[in-house]
């Protein structure tokens, strides 16, 4: 898939957006115009008459990697001024922009980042949900902006180093789940808003779409009934019209109704992929076979061995603009590249279930809003941090004392979660926590993940599950549908019962085991002390020694647990090698 970099300065003719390609970039680059594309994505430039100004006849150019799933829709909207039908994506997104402005964008439903050269500023704006990412940075007396941190990166005019605040957010997280981006002086488009870069140096932010809770009184089963029409609508719209599907099949309710729905409604028979890591390692494939004989889908089971995992973790990590404390991340590119090699182009996944219709991540804060004691406005943030243990709590420990000291300043963390975890949006405390996922991991370390390394193979990755209209049905139905007691998603699970064995609707989620420790123990045991101990790492100065040769032994606990934690330090240090991050 092409990446592209766009640049506004003062000597660019007005209402010219200048293209150029991701890697590298070049002096020469900065002041040429470049035509791209890729597959399944439209690109541009594409330039089109501004009717949104007041019957202005200026021209917006734009460039930007644009899917549309509700094309057919956006031009009956645009009634006559509707472009041909066999345009791009790209230029049709920009046709709604020119006539209606935001409201045209908002109206939208698919994957895309898009800048506009619009006068004289440089509009970006980013997808509802955050399947496709968008960067941006101002050098001297001009902006740049790219859906790859990479070419950035390599912008001449830009010096930027390795921001902080960031790192211990990644430790935290195991993902960056704001504006802010490891490259200092970078910054992300947050989904669902449009920003303005003005040639005079300002900048400013628009949302144009945010989830929005709504009463609504209605019966489970016209929940329910509602709900499963528009996972069918969010699925059709998704499948190649005349093309074979991928559904990436782990076995859980999430991936198990995306790919009976898939199954039902495509006019050819699905192929489905899962993983295994071989050995004892527990894992689902009797569910996903199961799923996969009873959705009569042409199956295929992935192994990958540590020892794989180990030489290509370096080149997965370097994919990505962020990197994640997912060990999921090697035999996710790996599935991505047996599904391209059979052929297909697009693939769909059962991502977003957890975020959208309350997953088990919701419980730990449930249980401690139940007995919390602690009145500060602030406690269900601090909780919300420490559930997710990662290297939240070690931070004071593991952080070098320069680091430490470097951080007294910077903005609380809690800073992150705040406006999701308030009633200013949400009132109630389930939906609090479900915009907070939906938010954060879910356009930050979910959606993302999932478009780069798909990408990387040339597939287009797409998720029912995070759909527009899927989404705000969610935020309409009850809390006590969602989680019934302790049965979690059960309105979901209601939605698709007669779709699936009740083996696999009823059972608890599980998720996916991965052996991290026995990885870290053995085939990247070498790898591990020295990319963590070796003389670059040391030089950064990031983290103190003897708490990484501490973990690395496994001290302090009756069997080694520190495989999650050293699994996050060792993505970071990849990922500040790759992208050649001093100290």
């Amino acid at each position: 898939m092409s990446r592209w970099c766009a640049f506004l300065t003062p000597d660019d003719p007005a209402g010219q957006v200048r293209a150029v390609g991701g890697n590298p970039v070049s002096v020469t680059d900065c002041h040429a115009l470049g035509l791209l594309d890729g597959p399944g994505v439209a690109a541009g430039p594409f330039s089109v008459p501004s009717g949104a100004a007041g019957g202005s006849d200026r021209v917006l150019t734009a460039v930007g990697e644009v899917t549309l799933f509700n094309a057919v829709q956006l031009r009956a909207r645009l009634g006559a001024d509707a472009p041909p039908p066999d345009c791009a994506d790209g230029e049709l997104l920009l046709h709604c922009y020119a006539r209606f402005g935001l409201d045209g964008i908002a109206a939208a439903d698919g994957m895309f980042a898009l800048a506009i050269a619009d006068g004289p500023d440089l509009v970006l704006v980013r997808d509802h949900v955050g399947t496709r990412t968008l960067f941006y940075a101002r050098a001297g007396a001009g902006w740049a902006a790219s859906t790859s941190l990479r070419a950035l990166q390599r912008w001449p005019a830009l010096r930027t180093g390795l921001h902080l605040p960031a790192v211990r957010s990644f430790l935290t997280f195991a993902y960056l789940p704001g504006r802010e981006t490891l490259l200092r002086d970078i910054h992300e488009v947050l989904p669902g808003r449009c920003v303005r870069l003005h040639g005079d140096g300002a900048m400013t932010e628009e949302t144009y779409w945010e989830p929005i809770e709504v009463e609504d009184t209605r019966s489970a089963a016209e929940h329910a009934l509602e709900l499963r029409e528009l996972l069918e609508d969010a699925v059709v719209r998704r499948l190649p019209a005349g093309d074979q599907v991928g559904v990436l099949l782990s076995g859980g309710i999430d991936s198990s109704l995306v790919t009976a729905l898939a199954a039902k409604l495509h006019d050819q028979r699905v192929r489905s992929y899962s993983i295994s890591f071989g050995g004892t390692t527990p894992n689902e494939l009797a569910y996903s076979g199961l799923v996969a004989t009873h959705c009569n889908t042409e199956h295929r089971v992935l192994t990958v061995p540590g020892e794989t995992v180990a030489s290509r973790l370096a080149e997965t990590v370097s994919l990505l603009d962020c990197p994640v404390g997912d060990p999921l991340t090697v035999p996710n590119l790996m599935l991505a590249e047996a599904v391209a090699a059979d052929g297909i182009r697009v693939v769909l996944n059962g991502e977003g279930g957890d975020p959208v219709f309350g997953g088990p991540k919701n419980l730990p804060m449930l249980i401690f809003e139940l007995s919390r004691d602690d009145p500060a406005p602030d406690a269900r943030a601090l909780a919300y941090l420490d559930s997710y243990r990662k290297c939240y709590g070690d931070l004071p420990v593991l952080l070098s004392p320069d680091v430490l000291t470097a951080l007294v300043d910077a903005p609380p963390l809690t800073d992150l979660l705040s406006p999701y975890l308030s009633q200013d949006r949400m009132t109630g405390l389930l939906n609090q926590l479900l915009h907070t996922n939906l938010r954060t991991k879910g356009a930050h370390h979910i959606l993302t993940k999932v478009e780069r390394l798909t990408a990387a193979s040339g597939l287009e990755g797409r998720a029912p599950l995070f759909d527009r209209a899927v989404i705000d049905h969610a935020f309409r139905v009850p809390g006590r549908y969602k989680l019934a007691g302790t049965s979690e998603k059960w309105i979901l699970k209601q939605a698709v019962r007669d779709l699936l064995p009740a083996t696999i609707v009823d059972r608890p989620k599980s998720g996916m085991r991965v052996p991290v420790q026995q990885w870290l123990s053995g085939p990247l045991r070498e790898l591990g002390h020295d990319l963590l101990l070796g003389s670059s790492a040391r030089a950064r100065g990031l983290f103190r020694e003897d708490t990484i040769r501490s973990w690395l032994r496994g001290d302090g606990a009756l069997l080694p647990r520190q495989g999650g934690k050293l699994w996050l330090v060792l993505s970071l240090e990849l990922w500040l090698r790759s992208f050649e991050v001093g100290p």
